[in-house]
Order: structure tokens, then sequence, then C-alpha cells
């Protein structure tokens, strides 16, 4: 007969406590396997995620292939192919083919970015940059006047912008931009980068804006590669945290996070002030109207006097344009008449194509952005009021009667009683 592995009755406890430990033990390393195991997935496939988001070396090699080939030029081809004095820090990017970096050029911080595919063909839950060349960098062709170059230009501009009476001072301010070495004159190089920068939407709002406070200036080009001001605060909201961390927080406990680490009330409604002028400039500027297609947070920052700056203008785009582009587009509902995250248009049910007219202005997107930013520590002598105009300003709708005028009384009144509170304060 086997021996009993505890066989008196004075073994039994110490038995049961060794095999309760031994489970406990396996148990415990199991876990702790599971653990190790589902911690290095996520990290191998973030790993892969921003092997494939950040190409910057693809993209260093493409734009110094082309430039070391005379095919382009531009102010930052010597500094980023030759002396290497512009080199690219952390990466920015969120889709592998809008290439973005943090970067230095000649000690001067500078934001980069790089364009690294075409496309072919409008992709509503992508990007609205209608690329058509089936080359890139292959117009104006050799043997092409710098007249002829104004007339592609110019149609590019009727095109995006619709007949506006002075597309012609636009296009001399563009020839003035193309020439990087300000000798006087636009070199073919020149003109093929200035030509593939001009099929996208921030470029172009850049140069029309570059002399109004909210928009980053343009540092330089090479190709379709270009460098813009880095501001120094990339969101209205919260810390940076390394991506790692973010993957394990909890996004309402982020978002706890994000109140808690927003500037005093007085600065956010300096911030405030420069997002509703920042709406003003695109409302109805001199070269037409543009769309905030993602108003979203990320897309805004600020500096150290907390002065409002665009950290990413890629979803503004032109109402012509994108009129143009999303009409008769086929539809089932409302959702497949959507550009961005806030460009919206209605579907016609008898026809089954997306309208033309985008429902929604920017100020009361711009408006529903700020309603919790601005009312969390407001003060309690003008919440009250506060919350109402911010509520009106939300409810604006583009179809309604006397909207470009309801659009400017609560876009002044809103401002006026930001500037009326911070005035005579130290944090404004």
């Amino acid at each position: 007969m086997a021996r009993s592995l505890c066989p008196g009755a004075w073994l039994r406890k110490p038995c049961y406590l060794q095999a309760r430990f031994s489970y406990v033990r396996m148990k415990y390393l199991f876990f702790s396997w599971l653990v190790v195991f589902v911690g290095s997935w996520i990290i191998y496939v973030q790993y892969s995620t921003y092997t494939e988001l950040c190409r910057g070396k693809d993209c260093k090699k493409i734009i110094c292939d082309k430039y070391k080939t005379g095919v382009i030029d531009g102010p930052a081809c010597n500094s980023l192919c030759v002396t290497e004095t512009l080199y690219f820090g952390k990466c920015l990017s969120t889709k592998p083919n809008n290439q973005m970096y943090l970067g230095i050029w000649d000690n001067l911080p500078g934001v980069v970015k790089c364009q690294m595919e075409q496309a072919l063909h409008l992709d509503f839950g992508a990007e609205l940059e209608p690329r058509k060349e089936v080359v890139l960098f292959d117009k104006p062709t050799r043997g092409t006047t710098v007249q002829k170059f104004k007339e592609m230009v110019y149609s590019l501009f009727k095109a995006k912008l619709g007949d506006q009476g002075n597309l012609s001072e636009l296009v001399n301010l563009i020839l003035t931009v193309a020439d990087g070495d300000k000798d006087g004159q636009v070199s073919l190089g020149e003109a093929k980068s200035a030509w593939a920068l001009l099929q996208l939407n921030e470029f172009l709002l850049m140069v029309i804006l570059q002399d109004k406070e909210h928009t980053p200036k343009l540092m330089g080009f090479c190709g379709d590669l270009y460098v813009m001001e880095s501001i120094e605060y990339t969101s209205l909201y919260g810390i940076s945290l390394p991506w790692v961390i973010e993957l394990f927080i909890p996004s309402g406990f982020r978002r706890s996070m994000d109140q808690l680490f927003t500037p005093s009330w007085p600065r956010k409604a300096k911030i405030a002030i420069g997002l509703l002028e920042f709406v003003e400039d695109v409302f109805h500027g001199p070269y037409g109207n543009f769309l905030m297609c993602d108003t979203s947070a990320k897309n805004l920052g600020y500096n150290d006097k907390y002065d409002l700056k665009m950290v990413d203008m890629r979803k503004i785009v032109p109402e012509t344009n994108l009129k143009e582009l999303i009409k008769d587009r086929h539809c089932e509902s409302d959702l497949d008449c959507v550009y961005g995250t806030d460009c919206r248009t209605s579907c016609d049910q008898n026809t089954m194509r997306c309208t033309s007219e985008v429902i929604q202005p920017n100020l009361a997107k711009a408006c529903q952005l700020l309603k919790d930013y601005l009312l969390r520590g407001a003060p309690n002598e003008i919440r009250e009021e506060l919350e109402k105009q911010l509520y009106s300003c939300i409810a604006l709708k583009v179809t309604a009667n006397q909207m470009e005028m309801e659009h400017s009384l609560i876009l002044n009144n809103l401002k006026t009683l930001l500037w009326k509170k911070i005035s005579y304060t130290n944090d404004s």
C-alpha cells in the first residue's frame, strides 16, 4: 500500500500550507508571464507603428536625391543635404504619408513637415490634398517662362479659392516666397518646389496669413518639405507623457489630468481670444473663406506669452475647394458627407448625393472646443454671461438668416467679455 504524502495528522497542516504556497506561486508566475507577454506585444506593436509612422530618413533621402540632381531647390536644401545643419529630432507624425518632426535649423528650433506619398484621388477619410501629379516635381517643365508659371499658379488658385478679384496679388506673393535665395529670379528648381508646396493647403494658408499673429511663420522649404516656427506648448490641455505611459492611462483619468494642467483662467482667456481672432482671419479673409475641419485641442498651441499659435493647419481648407470636391458625392446618410471631424454637409435623400453647404461655421466649432476650457475656473461674476454667449455661439448655423451679422456680433461680444475681465490682470 502506497504511503500517504502526509501520514501523520500533525503533518497535514504543513502539507496544506506547502500546497497552498505552490498554488499561489504558480498563479503569480502565470500572471507575471502574461503581463510580460502582453506588455512585450504592446511595445512591439507600438514600435512597429512608430517605424511605419516615422520615416524621416526616407524623406530626407528622397528630397536630397532630387536636390543633388538639380530637380528642386529652396532655402532649406543646402542646410538639409550638404552642411546638415537642419536635422530631424522627435517624431510627431500621426500618418505615414505626413511626416512631422521637431527639428533644429542653425540652432533655431522648428517643425519639419514632409509629404511621403501622393494622394491620387480624394479620400474623405484621409487628407484633402488633391495632388494630381503622377510624378512629383514634374511641373513646371524646362523652358517654362515666368509668365507661364504665373498663369499656372493663377489657374490653381482660381480652382482652390474661387474667382477672387485679387488673385494676381497672391500670385506675386507666391513668386516672392518661391525666390528662396532672394536673387530676384525664380529658378526652375525653386518653381518646382513652389508648385509642389502649393498643392498643400497648410503651406498656402501660411503664405496668405504670413503677417497674422496666430499663424506659425514659414522658415524655409526644399521640394515639398518645409520648416515652420516651433510652438512651445503644443496643446490647449494636458502634459506630455511618454507613449508607453499613455497606453496604461484610462481616457477618463487622462481628461481629468488635462484639466489639472491647464494655465490659470486669465491665461486661458487670452489663448481663447487668440483662437477667436484666428477664426476672424480665415473667415472671409483677403482670398476667400477657409473652413476649419478639425478643431481639436491637439491642433492648437501657445507660446510663453500665452498667445495662441496654430500647430497643425492641414485640415483648414478653402471653402470653394471643399464645396467643389464634396458636391454630388454619393451618400447613404449625412455620415457619408464629412471631411475631417468637423466639416459636415447633408445627404440629399432624393438624389443620394452630398450637398455642398457646410452646416456649422468655424466660430461654432471653436466655441464648442472652448466651452469646457473657459467655463472651468471662470470668475463667478461673468460665468453666467459667458456660458450664455458660448451656447449661443455653438448654436450658429451657416444657413441661418443674417448669419454673417450674427457671427460678427457673437464673436465681438465674446472677445469684449473676455478682454474686459483680463485687461488689468498680471496673467494676461
